[in-house]
């Protein structure tokens, strides 16, 4: 049986990661349609949280579907829906999207400007980084583009191990313009808080469940919710004993929820 700290007892909310977590790639980790089943039975309100930058915010709540989890799409607070609560701020900015096609439909609202925009708006393209593409983004940047960097991961992990992420080549903007993005997904204090938000709790009534050390630990805590890593997706042993996050709490996986929650 797993030990329960004291401090579960003060947690009335969920933020739950979703790949790595609850499944990687199109393989659903053992149990975690059960666990998020028993948490929605014990009346834990939840949202699901996501740096997927390739889906667009239909798409991703129909693979949840299809997967069997008992998600309603509401629930889904992944890094476009924040993206777009972001823009929105900005009253209605020129924006030049590089994203996949899927997320576009989620833009669609904001006036698109691929040669003078005032935002560039970054999210995975996969193999089509290369240097003309770096190139097009430095000039739009040099000419008082301010970059948004829908999240700045270091890598993923999928049915083949860990990929390089989009990070890499956000860095290197970075670098090369002298200019800091704004980047919207996890750790971002911007997005813990627009979540949060959304769930309508306190930090210190919610508990953040993922597989990524920094992005979900680090920067729940860093916004004063615990944090609960597992031991699946992206989880190495050797970066836990080396990093200076520490989790509140470690589970094999989601599926030992039910033993806390």
């Amino acid at each position: 049986m797993t030990e329960k700290p004291d401090w579960v007892a003060s947690i009335k909310g969920l933020l739950i990661d979703l790949d790595g977590t609850l499944y990687v790639g199109d393989r659903l980790i053992d149990g975690a349609s059960e666990a998020v089943k028993h948490l929605k039975d014990a009346g834990h309100p939840l949202r699901f949280t996501t740096n997927t930058t390739t889906r667009s915010l239909a798409s991703l709540y129909n693979k949840l579907t299809k997967l069997g989890l008992p998600v309603e799409e509401s629930e889904v607070f992944g890094v476009i829906r924040a993206a777009v609560a972001y823009l929105h701020s900005k009253e209605e900015p020129r924006c030049h999207l590089l994203v996949s096609d899927g997320p576009k439909v989620d833009f669609a609202e904001f006036p698109q400007d691929d040669r003078n925009p005032e935002i560039v708006v970054i999210g995975d393209v996969g193999k089509t980084w290369d240097y003309q593409l770096m190139h097009r983004l430095f000039e739009m940047v040099m000419n008082g583009a301010e970059i948004v960097a829908l999240h700045k991961g270091k890598y993923w992990e999928t049915e083949q191990g860990l990929r390089v992420d989009m990070g890499a080549f956000i860095a290197g903007l970075e670098y090369v313009t002298d200019k800091t993005a704004t980047v919207i997904g996890k750790p971002s204090e911007t997005f813990f808080r627009l979540a949060l938000d959304d769930l309508g709790l306190p930090a210190d009534q919610v508990a953040v469940v993922g597989d990524d050390l920094a992005s979900d630990i680090g920067g729940a805590q860093r916004v004063g919710m615990h944090g609960i890593l597992v031991r699946t997706g992206k989880y190495r042993e050797s970066y836990v004993t080396g990093s200076p996050i520490q989790p509140d709490l470690m589970l094999d996986s989601a599926a030992d929820l039910v033993k806390i929650f």
